[in-house]
């Protein structure tokens, strides 16, 4: 893991490193982080970051840059490069259990998915034939369904086409599950490491991180509050999330990263040059937390 992030430092005269910006609400915080970890920008010249994703079998990262119409690959090198040009206009990226890129795409409107090979195909556009506003973020669980959001961020100003709301959406075998159309601006989202609980990020007010239970049978229940984070001070909104093994949430929000223990409680911020929008874990311990923020693409190693 340091030597994965010592490469990118040296293998980009962009890359700088800061003094960690810890902002501590419980001493359980530093058994996540550690006071003496630094934030390092791995490389920044982007217009907006987005979508991290890591890829155990190849050690790599893959990353979205939206306005950019861009999805970049970090190699193990540390080298930065083009890995899918046009996009349309990616954002979530996860990868199945099969290997397969899946894509939240903007401009596309759609869940995509892109094999180890390069075959290209869409796995679903549409509800009941109302094209998607413009999927937002995307993970899949162990059983292979498929879990998005789908704000308007990206929808065409002259889409005549709309469904009226923005959803939370499940879809698994050739089926898509509405699971929520009230939120404002559903954003990012992620599973507990037991697979029994969805959380996903409002962007907007109220500010909420939200949660939802999965019955053994993969049906989901009614979302509650996880957080309520409209009260926090600072730059961003509710937008992408990770679960650590352990079930902590860490969480782009209002001023850096937010880390919740698993009950809601919140253990402090992590603070960053600049506003975070999504992160993951990656490394080759998986002890790295790489996060994208606006031009730039940061890490910082946890514990």
């Amino acid at each position: 893991m340091k030597r994965l992030v010592l490469i990118l430092v040296s293998s980009f005269c962009l890359s700088s490193i800061y003094g960690q910006h810890l902002e501590i609400s419980d001493p359980a915080l530093l058994d996540l982080v550690d006071e003496e970890s630094l934030v390092i920008k791995v490389s920044d010249g982007f217009q907006f970051t987005e979508g991290p994703v890591w890829n155990d079998e190849g050690q790599y990262l893959l990353f979205s840059d939206i306005p950019a119409n861009t999805i970049y690959k970090v190699h193990p090198t540390g080298e930065i490069s083009p890995f899918r040009q046009p996009s349309n206009n990616a954002n979530g990226l996860t990868f199945d259990n099969e290997g397969n890129l899946i894509i939240a795409e903007h401009s596309g409107r759609k869940i995509s998915r892109l094999s180890p090979d390069g075959d290209y195909s869409t796995i679903v556009d549409n509800l009941k034939g109302t094209a998607f506003n413009s999927p937002n973020d995307v993970i899949v669980d162990s059983e292979g369904a498929i879990y998005f959001t789908d704000p308007p961020y990206g929808r065409p100003k002259d889409a005549s086409d709309t469904l009226g709301f923005n959803g939370v959406y499940k879809y698994h075998n050739g089926k898509t599950q509405l699971i929520d159309d009230t939120l404002y601006r559903p954003n990012g989202l992620a599973l507990s490491p037991d697979e029994r609980t969805l959380y996903v990020a409002n962007s907007g007010q109220p500010k909420l991180f939200m949660k939802y239970t999965i019955s053994k049978s993969g049906k989901v229940g009614k979302g509650k509050v996880f957080y309520n984070a409209s009260a926090l001070t600072g730059e961003g909104n509710p937008d992408g999330i990770k679960v650590d093994p352990l079930g902590n949430v860490f969480a782009t929000g209002p001023g850096g990263v937010l880390v919740f223990s698993p009950e809601g409680k919140l253990l402090g911020t992590i603070k960053f040059p600049e506003t975070p929008a999504n992160l993951t874990f990656g490394g080759a311990d998986n002890k790295t937390l790489f996060v994208t923020a606006r031009t730039g693409l940061y890490s910082i190693q946890i514990k």
